[in-house]
């Protein structure tokens, strides 16, 4: 089984996860809202690119939905709920539809359509997310959001737990990138000490959300691995 790793959104090309099972990592925050929503019960999420489609999509709803997502770190107007997955409670967010948009976290999913599987990843979840790749048998690219199109430390070693879990499973191959992930991930196995230098890290406990850091640095708090069907996002479980 082959690994491999992307480094943003914007690095994503059909060639590289055409065939393959691509895992979206966008740990700071969207990847790690979408997995709470879900393990919170939230019936499905639809990832949209902009904020005029969430609305939009709002209006035309005939389910119970919510509106969430970011943009440049903050709340959008007139959605429910902004980036942190601390506001995606089990009382607010069970049985309804999530339509979410951020920065960076929907445009790698939405732009990962062409794989064969599309799951959800996180710190939250990272091995039960390697137990599920390792049972679909393909080979993997871990897909990191970045940041404004540019690599992101805290995706990239996310990536790294991930691959560290895989590995423990069963023997791969894994290519540059995802070796230099899976080593950096052995040498700052407490996250914090890593990405703590990271500029998204920063824009987030200067902004005040130093609770959401905390959440998202968790490892391994569900077994959900959320499934992005090219529609729309539910529990793998």
């Amino acid at each position: 089984m082959k690994v491999d790793l992307i480094i943003s959104a914007d690095h994503i090309s059909d060639d590289k996860i055409k065939g393959k099972t691509a895992i979206v990592i966008d740990m700071l925050r969207a990847t790690s809202v979408i997995t709470t929503a879900v393990m919170n019960g939230c019936k499905k999420v639809i990832p949209v690119l902009t904020v005029e489609r969430a609305l939009e999509m709002a209006k035309l709803s005939r389910e119970d939905y919510i509106l969430g997502g970011e943009r440049n770190a903050l709340k959008i107007d007139g959605f429910h709920c902004s980036n942190s997955p601390l506001e995606y409670t089990k009382d607010l967010v069970k049985d309804k539809t999530l339509i979410i948009s951020t920065t960076n976290g929907t445009r790698a999913i939405q732009g990962s359509s062409s794989a064969d599987s599309i799951l959800i990843g996180s710190f939250l979840n990272g091995k039960a997310s390697a137990e599920r790749l390792a049972d679909l048998g393909k080979d993997i690219v871990i897909v990191n959001a970045g940041t404004n199109s540019e690599f992101s430390m805290d995706d990239f070693i996310c990536g790294g737990y991930i691959i560290k879990c895989l590995k423990d499973l069963l023997p791969i191959e894994m290519t540059d990138l995802a070796y230099t992930a899976f080593h950096t991930y052995n040498n700052h196995s407490d996250i914090r000490s890593f990405i703590r230098h990271a500029r998204h890290y920063n824009v987030i406990k200067e902004l005040g959300f130093t609770k959401d850091l905390d959440y998202c640095c968790q490892k391994d708090i569900t077994r959900i691995v959320p499934y992005f069907n090219g529609q729309f996002i539910t529990s793998d479980n």
